[in-house]
């Protein structure tokens, strides 16, 4: 594939957060917006932080949907559970990769990595209290040893 051209103007950027959002090439895409500019003013922020967020929060519906099926699929299969777990980690450090960009003035940046971050540990507080009604505690032991808000 080619290279992906750094997004400069609000258009482009449009256009690089709708392929984040539709899974077009990753890691081309993020190291697009990560060599991207923006004129960080009123407007164009707030419209940069709206598709911004509806590239993060679609991407977190589906890999958290993706993740629920594939534990009902593994069963116990502890490996199988292993993997979905890390496939979300993956998903949610990547998504928090989207939100810590240069081209974002610092003080934002923090926030929106914050708020992926904050994300990641309700998905991990709550995989931990299910895992607790398993008395074997083998649930909670696999769990807890991957979690998926470490990035």
């Amino acid at each position: 594939m080619q290279a992906i051209k750094p997004p400069h103007i609000y258009y482009e950027w449009v256009e690089l957060l709708e392929a984040i959002k539709e899974k077009t090439d990753d890691n081309a895409v993020l190291n697009a917006l990560r060599q991207g500019t923006v004129v960080w003013e009123p407007v164009i922020a707030e419209r940069l932080t709206i598709a911004l967020f509806d590239s993060i929060n679609s991407r977190i519906a589906e890999a958290t949907e993706r993740f629920r099926q594939d534990i009902n699929r593994a069963g116990d299969q502890e490996s199988q559970i292993v993997r979905a777990l890390l496939a979300l980690r993956k998903e949610m450090g990547f998504l928090y990769s989207v939100t810590d960009l240069p081209a974002i003035p610092e003080r934002e940046r923090k926030h929106y990595c914050s708020l992926v971050r904050k994300n990641a540990d309700d998905i991990q507080k709550s995989l931990e209290d299910l895992a607790k009604t398993d008395r074997s505690g083998k649930t909670a032991s696999i769990v807890r040893n991957n979690r998926v808000n470490v990035f």
